[in-house]
């Protein structure tokens, strides 16, 4: 029997139908909507061959569990695609850009990780298995499809992936608000791995004493750290900007 679970939004449910169609069930659409959104998802369905059943806002409250869905969600197959860390760095053709994300438990913060990965080009999100948010209907949506673009890796012992993402030479740092070194001092355009922790405690010590570098963000105001979406941002922006200039 397939494992499944229920996906909401525009951008979650486009981009799942664009990415992995044939891991779409069914695609649960308000009855009420009639606008030009609508019309091009039910279009793009048609063409993928994805079952389109119309239901009332009130199903629609009750599979999203009372979240914003904007008129749309997608029962779709559970069963993660397997992707190993080894698949995504042995085919590129760029020094590898990677975050890694120590025991983030907020699925908006997840969500945002996500879309700030896709936009700055990020090659792959790693994060524990366990003591994490991992993905849900929650994190794709606010993703807005990057979800589904950006490969997200889930590892058993986040220390020892680190030390294996050092011994293929990538320069692992992680962010951390104690550093002596600040985000405008530190340059690298080589492979690298950005490490944040979680909300409110940040990283690990393990996780801290097994990265090569620590960072901080120069904090100009009167609040003493960010968001760690917002945090990730920073980090991946400079990154992507110095590879560039």
């Amino acid at each position: 029997m397939t494992e499944t679970r229920v996906i909401h939004g525009f951008h979650a449910v486009t981009a799942r139908i664009r990415q992995q169609s044939d891991s779409v069930l069914e695609l649960y659409v308000d009855t009420q909507r009639r606008d030009p959104r609508v019309r091009d998802l039910l279009k793009l369905a048609e063409s993928n061959n994805v079952r389109v059943v119309p239901v009332d806002a009130k199903r629609l409250d009750g599979m999203a569990g009372n979240a914003r869905h904007q008129g749309v969600a997608a029962r779709v197959d559970a069963a993660q695609k397997v992707r190993h860390l080894d698949d995504v760095l042995d085919t590129l053709t760029e020094p590898a850009l990677l975050l890694v994300l120590d025991g983030v438990q907020d699925p908006h913060n997840l969500g945002a990780c996500l879309r700030s990965a896709d936009a700055f080009g990020i090659h792959a999100v790693i994060a524990p298995k366990d003591r994490a948010v991992g993905l849900n209907a929650t994190v794709e949506k606010v993703a807005c499809g990057a979800a589904e673009t950006v490969p997200y890796i889930t590892v058993t012992n986040l220390a020892r992936t680190l030390r294996e993402l050092q011994e293929r030479d990538i320069w692992v740092v992680g962010a951390d608000s104690e550093a002596k070194t600040d985000l405008y001092g530190f340059r690298h355009t080589g492979a690298l791995a950005w490490v944040l922790g979680a909300e409110g405690q940040g990283l690990r010590r393990l996780t801290q004493e097994t990265c090569d570098q620590l960072v901080r963000i120069p904090m100009l105001g009167s609040v003493e750290s960010l968001n760690v979406s917002v945090s990730a941002g920073v980090c991946l922006f400079e990154s992507r900007r110095q590879r560039m200039g």
